[in-house]
C-alpha cells in the first residue's frame, strides 16, 4: 500500500499548553501528546507513506482578535517547519483565524504563498454559522480562485459546543457526523458548491450522514426551499465532495462507494485523537473489505489523494 492519510492531526506543544486558558476542547476530547517521531512510527506500522497534518477541533476559536491571528500564524509556521524537515512524510492543511474574515484571507495568502501549504482546514461552523452561510462567501471566492483543497472537520467551539455527554454519550461519538452533515447540506442547498466549483472539498468521517441520506436531502429540498434545484442536480452536487475513511470503515465503505464512487474516497485515520490501536483497528477493517477491488484499494489508499496534492503527484 502507498497510503496517503488526509485526516491526521498535529498538536503543537504550545497550542496544547495554551488551550485550557482559551476555552479548552468543548468536545470533551483529550488533547493527545504529539511528536513527529511518534507520528512517523504510527505511519510506518500501518504502511502510511505520507500524511496531511491539520489542527483539530476547536482550532483557534478560543482566542480573540489579534491573539487568534497570532496563534493561527504560529501553528502554521510550526507545521510548515515539520513539513520542511520531512517533506517526504508530511503535508499541511493550514489553520485560518475564522470567523475573522480579514484575518482568514491574510492567513490564507501567507499559508499558500509563503508556507506552501497543501490546503486549509475549516471547522463545520464558527459561532453558530455553518460554512454555507453568506458571511463566508468572500473566503469561498478566494479559495475558488486558488482551486484550493479544503478539509472540513466537525466543529466544536466555545461558542457552539457539541452536546456535552448527553445520557453518557460523548459529543464526538454522535454529534460530529451531524456537524459535518449540516454544513455539507448547507453548502449544497445555498449554492456554494455551484458558485465555487474549483474548490476541492473533503468531508471528514465518510461525510457524516451525507452518503446515506443524500436522497432524502435532495428529494425534500424543494419542500423547504421552493427555489432549490431539482433532485438530480442536488444529488450531483453532493457527489462532488471527497470523503475520508477516518473512523468509518466496515459497513460504511460499501454504502460510500455506491454513492460517491471509489475515486472520491480518501484514506484517513484521525491519529492521534484516535489512538494507535483504534486507528489501526479501522485501517485493518478497511484492508479486509472485500467490496473494494484491488484497483479501488489502491485508489482509496493513495492514488486519489496524489491527484489532489502536487506534493505527492509522482508517488
Amino acid at each position: 500500500m502507498n497510503r496517503i492519510d488526509v485526516h491526521q492531526h498535529i498538536v503543537p506543544p504550545f497550542y496544547a499548553q495554551a488551550m485550557p486558558a482559551h476555552g479548552g476542547d468543548p468536545s470533551g476530547s483529550r488533547t493527545p501528546d504529539w511528536t513527529a517521531r511518534r507520528a512517523i512510527d504510527f505511519m510506518d506500522a500501518h504502511a502510511i507513506t505520507a500524511a496531511v497534518l491539520s489542527v483539530s477541533t476547536p482550532g483557534v476559536a478560543g482566542w480573540d482578535g489579534e491573539d487568534r491571528r497570532a496563534m493561527a500564524r504560529r501553528i502554521n509556521e510550526y507545521t510548515a517547519k515539520v513539513v520542511a524537515d520531512r517533506p517526504d512524510r508530511f503535508g499541511n492543511f493550514a489553520t485560518l483565524p475564522l470567523p475573522d474574515l480579514d484575518g482568514a484571507l491574510a492567513e490564507l495568502d501567507h499559508a499558500l504563498d509563503s508556507l506552501d501549504a497543501d490546503g486549509v482546514v475549516l471547522l463545520a461552523d464558527y459561532e453558530g454559522r455553518y460554512l454555507g452561510d453568506p458571511v463566508f462567501q468572500t473566503l469561498w471566492a478566494e479559495l475558488d480562485r486558488r482551486a484550493a483543497v479544503v478539509f472540513i472537520h466537525p466543529g466544536a467551539t466555545p461558542h457552539q459546543p457539541v452536546l456535552p455527554g448527553v445520557d453518557g454519550l460523548a459529543g464526538p461519538l454522535v454529534d460530529f457526523p451531524f456537524e459535518t452533515t449540516r454544513t455539507a447540506v448547507q453548502l449544497v442547498l445555498n449554492g456554494t458548491l455551484d458558485r465555487y466549483p474549483n474548490v476541492r472539498v473533503i468531508l471528514s468521517h465518510a461525510g457524516g450522514f451525507v452518503p446515506y441520506a443524500a436522497e432524502r436531502f435532495a428529494g425534500l429540498a424543494r419542500v423547504f426551499r421552493p427555489e432549490a434545484p431539482d433532485p438530480d442536480h442536488v444529488l450531483a452536487a453532493f457527489k462532488r465532495f471527497y470523503f475520508d475513511t477516518a473512523l468509518s470503515s466496515g459497513t460504511a465503505i460499501p454504502s460510500l462507494k455506491s454513492f460517491a464512487g471509489a475515486d472520491r474516497i480518501l484514506f484517513g485515520t484521525d491519529f492521534p485523537y484516535a489512538r494507535e490501536d483504534i486507528a489501526g483497528f479501522f485501517t485493518d477493517t478497511l484492508d479486509a473489505d472485500d467490496t473494494l477491488t484491488m484497483s479501488e484499494r489502491s485508489a482509496v489508499a493513495g492514488e486519489n489523494a496524489a491527484r489532489l496534492f502536487p506534493r505527492w503527484a509522482a508517488s
